[in-house]
């Protein structure tokens, strides 16, 4: 395939990775990307990088399918042009999964086989996989509903509290709501565990609930990796992030709004090891935490998909959309794989909000005075600031959004002691 081969990227979602993504294709080839969701959200509104199409229902089958093959049959159908579809959000990368046969006729899908997808998508199978492949994870404790009498779990917990809390099934968890509900929660006493986990099943949750040891620690013992892995399995490119804040706000916490670029060899190769033995293609997406108890960094998930905030990559020289489209789109030859290197002259701090929520609530130490130092040097940026698509409607929005943030941390943050 020549490198004057036509391509469409097909964006599925409306958020803040769909914006980084359209970014990154606008940034590597100066092409305007397409973008279908259920609804429309503040990142991508105003755009002249991506035009977002609004199908109502969008996210869920049938809609979802059934809108697939229309565009497929009518709209991208030029023989001549490629079309790549990149899933931004955990349920649309399990729907091109389980439709990736049929949605294989029009789209290139770099999605995994549905059968490996419900593997990882549980937390569940992917700690039983994590133990297969002598991956590091948290000790864990599995609760199912039909172990619960009346409600409540009768025996004790394997570890003492505080507990981390969160749900084996995210896109069902999206779907129910009850009081006090969050994207996962940290309990501290057994009273706490056990009302929040009678409201779950109460409201109507019928999957597994993951307790865990809390790794003791704050936001910035948090890390990140993004990988590509190509077509034929194997891993193009890994880019290690080190997250200085998160997100308190119920809806999104655990979500990264400062993630500055490291290096960790140990990290890398064994990441590349496990995604190459299980065949894996396409983006991948790992959140761990550094355990000072035994110097682990300890996995709580891969996610199928780039990450919300995965931006920082292409941010740091790493452009997401290029790995993607020259593996798929030009068929590139894997010559060898790429690995951020951190290097202090030419890192970025990826920042999700403004410079004085980072100053003020980032935990006071070495890699905050590092964050700084780099803020300074104007060595840092943003996913939705992009200079070449800044309409004055667009730059209000996003300031909006931004300042938003402001009154969300003053409310929701305090800081976890480590």
């Amino acid at each position: 395939m020549t490198k004057k081969q036509k391509f469409v990227p097909i964006l599925l979602g409306s958020d803040i990775n769909v914006y980084g993504m359209a970014r990154s294709f606008h940034e590597a080839y100066g092409i305007v990307s397409e973008a279908y969701a259920g609804l429309q959200l503040a990142p991508t509104k105003y755009s002249k990088i991506v035009n977002v199409h609004v199908v109502p229902g969008f996210d869920k089958d049938p809609v979802f399918i059934e809108q697939m093959r229309k565009l497929g049959k009518n709209t991208y159908n030029d023989p001549d042009t490629r079309y790549l579809l990149i899933a931004c959000g955990d349920g649309y990368a399990e729907l091109v999964s389980q439709h990736k046969e049929e949605l294989s006729e029009w789209f290139i899908c770099p999605y995994i086989e549905y059968d490996l997808l419900q593997q990882l998508i549980s937390k569940v199978s992917f700690y039983e996989i994590c133990e297969k492949y002598d991956l590091p994870y948290p000790n864990t404790f599995i609760i199912t509903e039909d172990i619960l009498e009346a409600g409540k779990l009768k025996q004790d917990l394997p570890f003492d509290f505080p507990v981390a809390l969160k749900p084996a099934n995210s896109v069902e968890w999206l779907s129910i709501d009850f009081k006090g509900r969050k994207k996962a929660f940290i309990l501290d006493t057994r009273d706490e565990f056990d009302i929040i986990i009678e409201r779950i099943y109460q409201a109507g949750y019928t999957s597994e609930m993951i307790a865990q040891d809390f790794i003791p620690g704050d936001d910035s013992n948090m890390r990140v990796l993004n990988a590509y892995v190509d077509q034929n399995h194997q891993v193009r490119m890994m880019c290690l992030g080190h997250p200085l804040l998160e997100d308190p706000s119920p809806e999104a916490i655990g979500n990264y709004v400062a993630i500055m670029p490291e290096y960790n060899e140990k990290i890398y190769q064994t990441i590349k090891g496990f995604l190459e033995k299980i065949n894996y293609t396409g983006f991948a997406n790992f959140d761990m935490k550094y355990d000072p108890r035994d110097g682990e960094y300890k996995l709580f998930e891969i996610n199928l998909r780039q990450g919300r905030s995965s931006f920082f990559v292409t941010l740091n020289g790493f452009n997401l959309a290029q790995y993607a489209t020259e593996d798929r789109v030009f068929e590139t030859p894997f010559i060898e794989t790429i690995y951020g290197k951190a290097e202090p002259e030419k890192s970025m701090l990826w920042m999700g909000v403004p410079k004085g929520v980072f100053e003020k609530f980032a935990r006071n130490n070495a890699d905050k005075e590092k964050a700084l130092e780099m803020i300074k040097k104007d060595q840092w940026g943003t996913t939705v600031f992009y200079k070449k698509d800044m309409s004055l409607m667009r730059w209000i929005l996003m300031k909006y959004m931004f300042s938003k943030y402001k009154g969300r941390f003053d409310l929701y943050f305090k800081e976890k002691e480590g």
